[in-house]
């Protein structure tokens, strides 16, 4: 606000000065005619002067502080604005800082950051292990030699799969488990782990090899998987998916992988599956668990669906029934799994019977000498209350595809959804 008169109260402005001197100046009195006797008040801060000249110095400092004053208020505002400014503009940067260090982060975390693929991570580990004492040399160079023939040929090396726990676990149930009213088999499945190559990230390829173990032992699926008769490497999958992108599969989900996959770490999940089974002309679907269906964050709908795939077809009064049907892909957020059966217990709780990329061989081979107290089913039972992930989702093979019908679900797959389960 514009200053005020001391005398009058009237906004006089810059010309504050000329306003006193010109509409009050009887009020100071005339410089020098002052004497002794008569006291003179100062009307801005009651000071008592004894002489008209003093008392018009002294109002002089008044009027040249409450300029001053202005004027450092309108510094001061300046300088609040440009503290202001500077301060936004950091936050800005601090900000957009963190967001890059957030998507490098995220590349690294789906190996979408150009760091490698397979072929890398096996030897760098590889050459860990060396340092470490861990790892002969000439094992290195077998070991190397064995990947880069793999690599060359497209076949996995075999190294990292279990064979035979469906048919142990036939067995087992048949002799034990007491409290296990009926079991429900899929069709004979080998179980792969991860390897120095792609611990981390390669679960959803691991997965794949499964079900494809288990369909390429069903001559059902023989037409349409006459091109790959033997599992294919994880470089060779990726391979594989690029191939199904290019056909007009999901390019939404290719376009998050920039269309590349081969030479990196990449983590897939169930739209990828899908897409590959289908370039290969197997039947499938999405079914996605978007919300838990039951106490506690529980999807009890999960293990019921389970149970229909698997029971549909397979009633009888047997109480292992050994099925025809291949494993399902079990996906959520971080890691997927392979579903290779369903327990029903005697109080009708539901247990599924998963094989997990992260499981190791050794771990596996216990399967195959099965205690009679089934203390190792432990490494694949999971009941309703331990799968509490707030999505799920699963890739189920339930037939052959025509190419007219093939040609069908690649046009739909550019609009991909899954069938949501309420």
């Amino acid at each position: 606000a514009p200053p005020e008169c001391p005398f009058c109260g009237e906004a006089a402005g810059p010309e504050l000065e000329e306003h006193v001197r010109a509409r009050h100046g009887h009020l100071l009195g005339a410089p020098g005619t002052g004497n002794g006797d008569q006291l003179y008040e100062c009307p801005m801060c009651g000071l008592t002067c004894t002489n008209i000249q003093i008392l018009e110095e002294h109002v002089d400092l008044h009027l040249q502080e409450h300029s001053f004053s202005e004027g450092g208020n309108m510094r001061d505002l300046e300088l609040a604005q440009r503290l202001q400014t500077e301060e936004d503009e950091r936050q800005r940067s601090e900000e957009e800082k963190r967001e890059r260090e957030e998507f490098k982060k995220l590349q690294r975390q789906y190996g979408l950051d150009n760091s490698g693929g397979f072929k890398q991570q096996f030897l760098r580990n590889m050459e860990r292990e060396v340092d470490r004492g861990r790892m002969q040399p000439f094992e290195y160079h077998k070991r190397k030699a064995d990947m880069m023939e793999s690599l060359a040929s497209g076949i996995d090396d075999g190294k990292t799969k279990t064979s035979g726990v469906i048919e142990a676990l036939c067995k087992y149930y048949q002799n034990e488990s007491k409290d296990v009213r009926r079991v429900w088999l899929s069709a004979g499945v080998d179980h792969f782990h991860s390897s120095l190559g792609d611990r981390g990230w390669g679960c959803g390829y691991r997965n794949f090899q499964m079900l494809l173990s288990s369909l390429l032992q069903n001559s059902f699926y023989n037409d349409c998987l006459r091109d790959t008769t033997l599992i294919p490497s994880i470089p060779k999958i990726q391979s594989m998916i690029e191939d199904a992108w290019r056909e007009g599969f999901d390019p939404h989900g290719a376009s998050h992988f920039n269309n590349r996959l081969h030479g990196s770490k990449a983590w897939i999940g169930a739209c990828e599956i899908y897409s590959l089974l289908t370039s290969l002309r197997i039947k499938c679907q999405i079914i996605d668990f978007h919300k838990p269906t039951g106490p506690m964050g529980t999807h009890p709908r999960l293990f019921e669906w389970i149970l229909h795939y698997y029971s549909t077809d397979n009633e009888g009064g047997a109480k292992v029934v050994c099925t025809s049907k291949p494993p399902i892909y079990l996906q959520h957020q971080g890691h997927s799994r392979t579903v290779v059966g369903i327990e029903e217990k005697k109080n009708k709780s539901l247990c599924l019977l998963l094989f997990d990329p992260g499981c190791s061989s050794q771990e596996m081979q216990k399967l195959l000498k099965q205690n009679s107290d089934g203390t190792s089913l432990k490494l694949l039972r999971k009941f309703v209350g331990s799968l509490k992930e707030k999505q799920y989702q699963i890739v189920a093979v339930d037939g052959v595809l025509s190419l007219e019908e093939k040609a069908a679900r690649c046009r739909a797959s550019q609009v991909l959804t899954s069938e949501k389960i309420p």
